[in-house]
């Protein structure tokens, strides 16, 4: 078991998938360190890799919206809290990573398309030493943020792939509200 553990995403819903992932990360470590991408609009970038991560409506939390889920989440999950770390990870400025998570870190990472592959190549670049917890294809995901957004957006039922703490907070904060506002906005231009 490592000692110290870093994964990242943009959690922008944090979903089922993503627990998935989180969970599996924090079984390989005592203390999981958990990177938030994209966490300000400055620190967002556009990738040939993946274009539509860097859309105002792919990216309608904010970082501090985004610690509140995953925290909660984390904590239903049964992770003690004094077993995990929330910071920003900023994925398009490799060289300020070191900033928020350690050198020394196993960083842990699952392979899904083309941006998973330029991130991967990244942080070796960076000289992280890395672990891909696993391989797999877009088809084979147990959901994703799109599907989640699409889903609020459009009013289908959502609530079965997200955490129950994300649903509740996402209610409780009218983020869901937000989302359909923004995609109303959206259609208009």
């Amino acid at each position: 078991m490592d000692k110290v553990g870093v994964i990242h995403g943009r959690f922008q819903m944090l979903h089922v998938g993503h627990m998935e992932y989180l969970l599996a990360g924090k079984e390989r470590c005592e203390y999981l360190i958990i990177g938030i991408t994209n966490p300000d609009s400055f620190l967002t970038k556009y990738s040939d890799a993946n274009p539509h991560r860097s859309t105002t409506l792919a990216n309608p939390l904010t970082y501090f919206e985004r610690f509140q889920m995953i925290n909660t989440a984390m904590v239903e999950a049964g992770v003690k809290r004094n077993e995990f770390d929330i910071v920003p990870f900023p994925i398009n400025y490799p060289k300020l990573i070191f900033n928020y998570a350690p050198r020394s870190a196993k960083y842990y990472m699952t392979i899904y398309d083309e941006w998973s592959k330029e991130k991967q190549l990244s942080l070796q670049n960076l000289g992280c030493n890395i672990d891909v917890m696993w391989t797999r294809t877009n088809s084979e995901k147990v959901t994703s943020g799109s599907e989640v957004r699409d889903c609020i957006l459009h009013n289908k039922s959502w609530e079965h792939l997200v955490p129950k703490a994300v649903y509740n907070y996402i209610i409780q904060n009218g983020i869901d509200e937000r989302i359909r506002c923004m995609g109303k906005e959206h259609e208009l231009e």
